[in-house]
């Protein structure tokens, strides 16, 4: 299976969620699963890359042509494969199309919107693929929050929570992405839903 993992590129966030990230790529790699990533060094990026080459597993980065021209990030140079884009929106597409699910770890603005496009696209049946979210040390209990408090105030429908999962658990993350996907879903019935 590849898996698409969203995560921070920081280089200056906690050892602890650096330490948790490479482990949980380790576990993809040994599991036979291959990463789709942004192509970063650093941060969770950077983490989940050397996890899933300690563990043996094969890395697509895909990277915007800006980040190599402008120095804008620091490029893993342990990818098995890199594809440049030429726009954001780009890269986002090619990652979407090469995974068959999709992991998203703690980060910033970008992983956000990384996170609520992807989840967007499999609400409005543009794909049918697993979304995971790596709650690591509880990061992501105020979206979960904020998203239930959406679903009961009726801005978003109570079936959206089928659509992903929240968990601090790895090996559930990746039992997640391993099962089969139920049948895809029509827009109407999901609209109704």
């Amino acid at each position: 299976m590849r898996i698409c993992v969203y995560g921070a590129a920081s280089p200056s966030i906690d050892q602890s969620y650096i330490e948790t990230t490479e482990k949980l790529g380790k576990k993809m790699a040994e599991r036979g699963h291959s990463l789709v990533f942004g192509g970063g060094a650093n941060g969770l990026m950077g983490a989940v890359a050397r996890g899933v080459r300690e563990g043996g597993g094969y890395v697509l980065g895909v990277v915007p042509e800006f980040f190599f021209s402008e120095s804008a990030e620091v490029i893993d140079s342990g990818c098995n494969e890199i594809i440049k884009t030429d726009t954001m929106r780009l890269r986002k597409q090619i990652m979407e199309e090469n995974a068959d699910g999709f992991i998203v770890l703690p980060g910033g603005v970008g992983t956000f919107e990384e996170f609520f496009e992807i989840l967007t696209l499999k609400q409005l049946c543009r794909h049918n693929k697993p979304i995971a979210v790596y709650n690591i040390h509880g990061y992501y209990d105020e979206i979960r929050l904020a998203l239930e408090k959406a679903m009961e105030k009726k801005f978003i429908r109570k079936s959206c929570k089928d659509l992903y999962l929240i968990s601090a658990d790895p090996e559930e993350i990746l039992q997640c992405l391993e099962r089969p996907s139920g049948p895809r879903r029509s827009l109407k019935e999901m609209k109704e839903g």
